[in-house]
């Protein structure tokens, strides 16, 4: 490391605390970053509240993730939680766990990847405080806030018989990007090697794609919020694998989802066992035009929570932190 390049450790909290403040936007709350608190204004006075962390191995690795890469899917993956529950994002709150050996430059590189997803996913929605402290672990969590604007909160709970089945955005892209990275960003051992300009440009289209989605999710905000006017029933962010995020839907409404194996694409295994798209699954009545694309349908409670082509699903379900990672790629 050289004097041109100094660390975390080489500097105060407060001059840490100012490259990032220095990156963002300037807040619009009534109270925002540099008190013990922010104070938002919040016009229906309810608040929709969500967090998630985001650990260097479990969740990312440093060799594939840019700092950019970084900020921007901690941003994401909050934002989806928020917009999920028919809420408006407005705020995040940030808390940056860090080596001490963390270059400064990788730290604004986070806040550049924090203020881009806001402005390009949730436009409105800041920085407006948080956190910062020393581990030996870089950890990145995040509180995500978000106005519910006069609707309803929109839960898993309420998926009637009957209900249309939508999905909005994308399924299987993300994990799709994660194989890439397992395939041809690891050396003969299996170790991590990083994603460079010339490891990108090696691969066609499509896989640079799923590669960036892995990266970069983009959850579609705005549609999940047209969901809840349209008058979503139920609705939950697609973060864990279309499977096991459908079964946890229909064990809170005690219905069962059935999937139509036709419109979940050519790859149906990949669509129900792939996670982090972060896209929304969502139901609704009947003849609701809808956002996203219908691919099923809500049945009273069976055997079962998900059926495709009414049998069961025995197909990978889905990603369990606390189940996989010890026998998955670790």
């Amino acid at each position: 490391m050289t004097d041109a390049e100094p660390t975390v450790g080489d500097l105060s909290e407060g001059q840490v605390l100012r490259g990032i403040l220095d990156r963002l936007p300037a807040s619009t709350a009534p109270v925002g970053p540099g008190d013990d608190a922010a104070v938002l204004a919040v016009p229906d006075g309810r608040v929709v509240a969500t967090t998630d962390t985001l650990v260097h191995g479990p969740d990312f690795r440093l060799a594939w993730s840019s700092a950019v890469d970084l900020g921007y899917k901690a941003a994401a993956v909050n934002l989806a939680d928020v917009a999920a529950m028919g809420a408006r994002p407005i705020a995040l709150l940030v808390a940056l766990a860090m080596p001490d050996e963390t270059p400064i430059a990788f730290v604004r590189g986070l806040a550049d990847g924090l203020a881009q997803a806001c402005a390009e996913l949730a436009p409105g929605c800041a920085v407006e405080g948080g956190d910062l402290t020393v581990s030996d672990t870089l950890t990145i969590a995040v509180t995500a806030l978000g106005s519910l604007e006069g609707r309803a909160p929109v839960r898993r709970s309420g998926a009637r018989p009957g209900d249309a089945v939508h999905v909005i955005g994308e399924l299987g892209v993300a994990a799709r990007g994660l194989d890439l990275l397992f395939t041809r960003f690891t050396d003969a051992a299996g170790s991590p090697v990083a994603v460079t300009p010339e490891g990108r440009a090696a691969l066609d289209p499509a896989d640079s794609y799923a590669l960036d989605r892995q990266l970069r999710p983009r959850p579609p905000i705005a549609d999940a919020l047209r969901a809840a006017d349209a008058g979503a029933t139920a609705m939950m962010d697609v973060s864990d694998g279309l499977a096991l995020d459908a079964t946890r839907l229909a064990d809170a409404s005690m219905v069962t989802i059935a999937f139509d194996a036709g419109a979940l694409g050519e790859d149906v295994a990949l669509a129900l066992g792939g996670g982090e798209d972060h896209g929304f699954l969502a139901t609704f009545p009947e003849g609701v035009v809808a956002p996203g694309r219908r691919v099923g349908t809500v049945h009273p409670r069976g055997e079962v929570a998900v059926t495709v082509d009414g049998r069961p699903w025995t197909g990978h379900a889905g990603w369990d932190p606390y189940r996989d990672w010890d026998a998955g790629r670790g």
